[in-house]
């Protein structure tokens, strides 16, 4: 038995924080059902990434829609809202990202339906919280990335900001959600009440940076400095990086510049014995670092550097990565099987219970897919005609 079997949840959101939050708890178990417009559904459906599609969707709307149920309303519809309103009344858990404001005017605000369900845990997602000068602004991850100060920790120093090549905001306030849900159906298991949880794109993404925002804090407001070469971490030392070998590349966390030196036979880094330096001459190390080990394969160095227990990496490509015997035993993978029949190979929940790993071959539903049965699965009447 998976640990959240038993709640349902309502997904009433889009793109990918929201849905990516469902995902997770459908995956510990929840039943999750995504309430969509009728026709065309979710808009991130018809969002491309790649220019991929299965069954004439978008492998986006795929990847993290798995394990859902569909139910079709249009919510600016009276008999279809208050179809709406008798799910919520046996729900769990509603999800929202919809703008502030959105739910409210569509009559589904949570003071209106925690009052009729005192026991929903009731979660949304906004872009800059509810309030304040930015609360109007698309919740997009890149631009939240841009705003937030995290595209001047990568990419080196003199190169413009670099957003970092995934949906980090939004996966983040993805995950921020279930913790809240999770908090609060927990204290609703003591008290027997629900709760409101919100999380901003914002708000997450500061959170994944609080280390060094904190050390922004406490160093005069000085912004990042990112090394001039093979920078990783703005606010980490030499050698911390990753170097071009001979054959491909080599990351080196932190480490004894001397003892570096040493090992890998470069007598010019012996003279950085002041540990201060690896800071303060980080640039200067790494060029030397730079030349000395593209001179080599990558094997060689990590022949020499792994027995001496430093810190270091082969970096490794999707491709060979999946070939790799480490990622083999962790067995990441599965299939889903979409409406159609297609399959989607595509990733598991990464949390083990009890030793236990969860897969589920249910793909993402078609729009309204599962609205009938729902219907009569709650004994929600379809309306008199007038």
């Amino acid at each position: 038995m998976r640990p959240l079997e038993g709640l349902t949840v309502l997904d009433f959101s889009q793109f990918l924080a929201g849905p990516s939050a469902a995902m997770r708890l459908a995956d510990l178990g929840a039943r999750v059902i995504k309430i969509e417009r009728p026709g065309s559904g979710d808009i991130c459906r018809q969002l491309y990434i790649s220019n991929l599609e299965i069954e004439g969707e978008s492998t986006l709307f795929h990847s993290i829609n798995r394990n859902k149920q569909s139910y079709a309303a249009n919510l600016k519809n009276d008999d279809d809202k208050n179809k709406v309103l008798d799910l919520i009344a046996k729900a769990d858990v509603l999800i929202e990202n919809f703008r502030p404001g959105v739910m409210e005017r569509l009559g589904l605000g949570v003071e209106t339906v925690c009052a009729a369900n005192p026991h929903l845990v009731y979660a949304s997602v906004t872009g800059y919280g509810a309030t304040g000068p930015w609360a109007s602004k698309p919740g997009q991850d890149l631009l939240a990335q841009s705003l937030s100060g995290l595209t001047w920790l990568s990419g080196d120093a003199g190169e413009n900001p670099t957003p970092m090549g995934l949906a980090v905001a939004d996966l983040t306030a993805g995950a921020h959600l279930v913790q809240g849900i999770l908090a609060c159906l927990v204290r609703r298991g003591v008290t027997g009440k629900g709760g409101r949880v919100e999380v901003s794109l914002m708000e997450s993404i500061l959170d994944l940076q609080f280390e060094v925002i904190t050390t922004h804090l406490n160093d005069g407001g000085q912004n990042p400095d990112r090394s001039s070469n093979n920078n990783a971490h703005a606010y980490v030392g030499a050698p911390y990086g990753i170097y071009r070998t001979a054959d491909g590349h080599l990351s080196l966390a932190m480490g004894n510049v001397p003892q570096l030196g040493a090992l890998l036979n470069c007598p010019a880094l012996c003279d950085y014995s002041d540990s201060s330096t690896w800071f303060s001459q980080r640039d200067a190390i790494k060029s030397i670092l730079s030349e000395h080990i593209a001179q080599q394969s990558t094997q060689y160095w990590l022949d020499i550097l792994e027995p001496a227990d430093i810190w270091c990496s082969e970096v490794l490509d999707w491709s060979t990565l999946r070939q790799s015997e480490g990622y083999k035993a962790l067995d990441m993978e599965q299939v889903v099987l979409c409406p159609k029949g297609t399959e989607l190979p595509t990733l598991r929940c990464p949390i083990r219970i009890d030793g236990e790993i969860y897969k589920s071959p249910e793909g993402a539903p078609t729009v309204g897919q599962h609205t009938t049965q729902l219907n009569q699965e709650f004994s929600i009447q379809e309306p008199t005609p007038h």
